[in-house]
């Protein structure tokens, strides 16, 4: 093949290696690394091809990286790589054990011989991020040259912060390339390009921002790498949430270094942008943990129909199995709205009642029930009853099982231990519910796959007559906002109160959040859309007095 010709103004040719990564298979990794170069020499005719952060371990490689034989593993796959690969530089992230500790570092190489090496200086230790568990901070850049052209090397954090890209500048780079593993999360894409522009007019120079992309475990990245000039403008844009390589060309005028105009990949939407980090998550979960499918139970609401769409879309119709698993209390439009959303959608679906599991177990408890009035005891059972069915499909099928709650029920504990939280990956833990409502509708504006009347109705678990979520939760559109901003925005209740909303509401609500930290524990992990998600990103103590100990409390 040919490559790909080059501009006669064209002094620098750089590609964007938005890759996919596997945390922990290093082998792997570095055989997209070794691949991925020699097609950004053999078909771009490219001087360089730059990777995301943590190339070779895939990110975060959490305590992989308190293992001695990881960094034996990386050091080969280093050794690797500068055999293997020539004619082409490459930029690449890794871990690096010296005397001083472990260093997160970007490495340039060419032609057998490492050029230079960066190690991070500003460590993320907030939100997702534990890197001070990890690693020791350094100088924070590296400048080396490519085709003539000093570029100065950072990593990720570094470019957020002002020093590490003016010491580079001011070290004779005249271009910056960063290597990233920014996850996403709603309003992020439009945060990393407002700072990284504050760099580009800050030194002057343009920036390369290349951003890892995939799912691992509760983390989505989102690439949409990009290049900017130095006055900021957008001049490359890659696709997000989509792996590829993609070309980025440099002219140069006397001491200037000036991308030339190249693909700009338009930003999708807010809800375009969720439901495709959804998908994402979902796939990567299940196909990088080597399960055979999903098996989804399907209830005729909106969540359970939301979650059948996203797992289709991820995985395909073949890999997807429903089960409708009707009680005394699923009223018949349930399961017509159950039937009709797995036939919509061409996957698997299977009826099996649960009334005799529920009698069973109702007839083994009677003696220990006497004299106690029915309560949400026999509500859960019959949840339980659920969940232990389709763990039982999971485990005769190596399927993984797709739970379908929502943020605001999992806020609030509306959901059962072990019943329908029962399950391996949870898509829509970090989405609320009026999200889920938008999200139905987005997806139904590509394509009709959920029924209109599954939309409209009101939401219910239908573990007793007449149910309605609203005879145990306040509704939706007044919930939501509280819980945004109680979870999201660690407002206290005083604050939320003075929003506008009624104080005895707010302090159940809260009371609520705070008493079932216990059932998040032990709840499946799930995709995070927001910058406050339940697991990694939410860490408050399930034993505690908080509320108990807040002034004016009882």
């Amino acid at each position: 093949m040919l490559p790909e010709s080059r501009s006669k103004n064209t002094a620098l040719r750089l590609v964007m290696a938005q890759c996919n990564l596997l945390v922990g298979n290093i082998a792997a990794n570095t055989e997209q690394v070794v691949l991925a170069a020699g097609r950004a020499r053999d078909e771009f005719a490219a001087d360089l091809v730059v990777f995301p952060e943590l190339t070779l371990t895939g990110y975060p490689p959490e305590d992989l990286l308190l293992r001695p034989q990881c960094q034996v593993l990386v050091d080969a796959a280093l050794q690797r790589i500068l055999q293997e690969v020539s004619g082409i530089h490459v930029l690449l992230g890794h871990p690096q054990q010296a005397p001083e500790g472990r260093f997160n570092c970007a490495s340039l190489l060419y032609d057998g011989h490492v050029i230079a090496t960066c190690r991070k200086h500003h460590l993320p230790n907030y939100s997702v991020f534990d890197e001070k568990r990890y690693f020791v901070p350094g100088p924070g850049f590296s400048v080396a040259e490519v085709a003539g052209i000093p570029l100065g090397i950072t990593i990720c954090e570094d470019i957020w912060m002002p020093e590490p890209a003016r010491a580079a500048a001011d070290a004779s780079a005249r271009g910056l390339v960063n290597l990233n593993a920014s996850p996403f999360h709603i309003g992020k894409r439009d945060e990393r390009e407002a700072e990284v522009t504050r760099r580009a007019r800050d030194t002057g120079c343009p920036v390369v921002y290349v951003n890892l992309v995939g799912g691992q475990d509760e983390l989505v990245f989102d690439g949409e790498s990009f290049v900017l000039d130095a006055t900021g403008q957008v001049c490359a844009r890659a696709p997000a949430f989509k792996s590829g390589l993609h070309v980025a060309d440099f002219s140069v005028d006397g001491d200037s270094v000036k991308p030339l105009p190249a693909e700009v990949t338009a930003h999708c939407d807010a809800l375009a942008s969720v439901y495709q980090a959804l998908v994402l998550g979902v796939r990567d979960y299940i196909e990088k943990n080597g399960f055979h499918g999903a098996v989804i139970g399907l209830s005729g609401g909106v969540d359970s129909a939301l979650t059948l769409a996203i797992a289709v879309d991820a995985i395909g119709a073949g890999q997807v199995e429903t089960v409708m698993m009707p009680s005394r209390y699923t009223s018949d439009m349930s399961l017509e709205d159950a039937r009709a959303e797995a036939e919509i959608l061409g996957v698997s679906y299977l009826e099996i009642p649960i009334e005799k599991p529920f009698e069973a177990f109702l007839d083994v408890l009677s003696d220990a029930f006497a004299g106690s009035a029915r309560d949400t005891t026999e509500e859960n059972i019959q949840a339980r009853c659920r969940g232990l069915i389709l763990m039982a499909l999971s485990n005769k099928q190596g399927r993984i099982v797709l739970t379908t709650g929502n943020k605001s029920e999992m806020s609030v504990g509306y959901a059962t231990l072990y019943g329908d939280m029962a399950g391996g990956f949870a898509p829509l833990k970090d989405v609320p519910k009026l999200l889920v409502y938008a999200l139905c509708e987005y997806r139904n504006g590509i394509s009709p796959v959920i029924p209109q009347r599954v939309i409209d109705r009101p939401p219910s678990a239908e573990l007793a007559p007449d149910q309605k979520d609203e005879d145990s939760l306040p509704p939706y559109e007044v919930l939501d906002p509280i819980l945004e901003a109680y979870i999201e925005g660690d407002r206290s209740i005083e604050d939320i109160v003075r929003l506008g909303f009624e104080a005895a509401t707010v302090s159940r609500i809260a009371g609520l959040v705070d008493r079932n930290e216990y059932k998040r524990r032990q709840s499946p992990p799930g995709v995070r859309i927001s910058q406050r998600a339940f697991g990694r990103d939410r860490r408050y103590p399930i034993t505690s007095g908080y509320l108990r100990t807040r002034p004016g409390a009882k």
